[in-house]
């Protein structure tokens, strides 16, 4: 096993050419401040941050599958290794910074098996090209 966490987030991201540092800037905010867990009244309001949590983060390039001919999905929009592997370190280093503890990382480009006990009913997509 090469990561795990107990209560957090486990994070897919998605790269794409189009996909810059100013995103990755952009995400880690996002990330670390939205306030999604419960306070002491049951009211989500409160950040990974503020409940200890902790992150693992899993590259996931079949997020940009097309299946708009065929049935066939396409995964043109993903980034290529060259430009992903660099952004996915950073977003994974930036995080740690914020977080002010290391964040889990899966093996990028690898088949892995991934387990998830959603303790939900909270799942988020985020796309830093839709930020308004």
């Amino acid at each position: 096993m090469k990561s795990s966490i107990q209560q957090g987030y486990l994070i897919l991201v998605g790269i794409e050419e189009a996909d810059t540092s100013e995103d990755v800037e952009w995400l880690v905010k996002k990330v670390v401040n939205l306030r999604v867990f419960n306070d002491e009244n049951g009211v989500m309001n409160r950040s990974i941050i503020e409940v200890n949590g902790e992150i693992l983060v899993i590259s996931q390039f079949t997020l940009f599958a097309s299946y708009k001919k065929g049935n066939r999905p396409s995964w043109y929009r993903a980034g290529s290794h060259e430009h992903s592997i660099p952004l996915y370190e950073e977003f994974c280093e930036k995080l740690s910074d914020e977080m002010g503890k290391k964040v889990g990382s899966g093996e990028f480009g690898a088949d892995m098996k991934v387990e998830l006990l959603n303790d939900g009913p909270v799942t988020i997509c985020m796309d830093t090209k839709n930020k308004e």
